[in-house]
Order: structure tokens, then sequence, then C-alpha cells
């Protein structure tokens, strides 16, 4: 009797290992789900809407010759969506599972040949070869990134969800209506050309100070004459301002400048950067 009760104990021991053996299987397989506030490097997991996703994408005018970059990428939502659109995209993100989810969310959409998820650091990501941004980070991690953004191409467009970026005016701000209850604001930003310095023209000599894509300065026509520009502005590499009521339009390229010239003297303008 007592061999018997021996026998049937260690056969249900062995069945509760092998229950609990299984659960654990079970839990070990079970697909990695993300949960909205998670902690991640700087910043904490919320989901972009979808509807603000796509406002995104058509603020920036992503076509199938842009490459598209996120950072702090998530489930991946925003390089998805910019794949679907024929656009090359990469997502950087810190957690490794969420870059598998990514992944694997994209194969599902057809779009694992576009759309790429890499494990890493957005501060230390390359982001030179984007011509698209589309972020939704804190103040504080948009403005440690704002001297990587200032060295992109000019005429590449950042796109950020509801947050700023600090000291510098967006080029377009916008609110997605509707359905969206939260995260409802875009703002689109495009990175400037650096139009700062000494430039030299055939009307004189043109000092040129910068704040993002704000211009101030003067004109120096010589004998002591300098006149202010006003309405100074750049929009990636197309650069405006007024001097004397003459009307400049052109683009930064590199050390040069050229454009026209309405309501002055002169009908059109060239201009070399002179080198400290």
């Amino acid at each position: 009797m007592n061999f018997l009760l021996r026998a049937l104990r260690a056969a249900l021991a062995l069945c509760l290992l092998a229950a609990a053996g299984a659960a654990a299987a079970q839990e070990t397989t079970r697909p990695f789900e993300p949960i909205e506030g998670q902690a991640g490097k700087d910043v904490v997991w919320v989901p972009t809407p979808s509807t603000l996703v796509d406002k995104m994408l058509d603020m920036a005018r992503v076509t199938p010759k842009d490459y598209v970059m996120d950072l702090g990428s998530g489930d991946g939502r925003n390089i998805i969506a910019a794949a679907r659109r024929g656009a090359r995209a990469l997502g950087v993100e810190y957690n490794p599972d969420m870059v598998e989810l990514s992944k694997r969310t994209a194969a599902k959409a057809g779009v694992a040949d576009k759309a790429r998820f890499v494990q890493g650091d957005m501060y230390e990501a390359d982001i030179s070869q984007a011509t698209v941004l589309a972020l939704f980070l804190l103040p504080e991690n948009l403005r440690k990134l704002t001297p990587k953004f200032l060295d992109l191409r000019p005429g590449t467009r950042i796109v950020s969800n509801t947050y700023e970026i600090e000291g510098w005016t967006a080029d377009r701000t916008e609110k997605v209506e509707g359905d969206c209850m939260a995260w409802c604001s875009i703002l689109l930003y495009v990175v400037p050309a650096k139009a700062a310095g000494t430039w030299r023209l055939p009307q004189g000599v043109l000092t040129l100070e910068q704040n993002f894509q704000m211009l101030h300065g003067t004109l120096s026509t010589g004998g002591g004459i300098n006149m202010p520009i006003a309405n100074g502005r750049l929009k990636g590499g197309r650069i405006t301002f007024t001097v004397d009521g003459a009307e400049y339009s052109g683009r930064v390229m590199g050390d040069t400048m050229k454009g026209a010239v309405k309501g002055g003297a002169a009908t059109a303008w060239t201009a070399s950067r002179v080198q400290p």
C-alpha cells in the first residue's frame, strides 16, 4: 500500500513538472507585444495614431524617391507606412524586441524589401542619407539631435509629432482633427543651407548671420554705406532677402550663390563666400 502511494505521488510530481515545463515553453514562445508607456532609451514608447502617421508623411511629401528614417522607431509604423508609399525606409530602435516585431509586421505588410529595422542608439545613428525624418521624440531628444539635423542636406524634411525643435520655427504646422484624440499636432521643418558668413557680390560685400532658416545682415557697398537686409529667409537651398527695396532670390550651392533681382539696378546676382 505504501509502495502504491509513493508511486502515485511520484507520478503526480512528474505530471506537475511536465505541465510547468509546457507552460514555461509556451511563455517563452509567445510573441512579444509592446505595452504603451514601456521604457526605452531616454524615452517611453507611445504609438503615433495611424491618422497622424499618414498626415506626417503627407506633409513631408514622401514619394518613392525618398529615403525615410525614424529614430526610436518603436513598432515600426512610420517606416512601414513610408515603405507602402514606395520609399526606402529605415527605423533605428534601441529595444531589440521592438526591432523584431517591426520586421515581422513589415513582412506581413509585404514591404520587407523597402522597410528595414536595426537595433541601435538614435544618437549614434548615421542619418546623413535621409531625405525625410519622421519622428516622435521628446524635446530633450530633439535638442541633442539638432546639430545632426542641421548637417543634413539642405531641403531634407523633418516631421515631428507634437514636439518642437527648440529655437527652430517650424516651416509649417498642422493639427489633425476628427478621431485623433491625443498627439494630434505635426510640425514640418525644412533643413536650411548654411549661408552664414561673408559673401562677395558685384554690388558689394554681403554679411549674413543665420538662426536656422532666418537671416539677418548687411550689404556694404563701399564708402561706409552699410544697408541692412530685410525678410532674409532660407527654405532648403533657396534664399530670399531684400536690400534697399531690391528683392533678391536664388540658391545657395556650397560656397556660391546666384539668382535674380527684382526692383534693383541689376536683374541677376552672384556671390562667392569669402573664406576666413
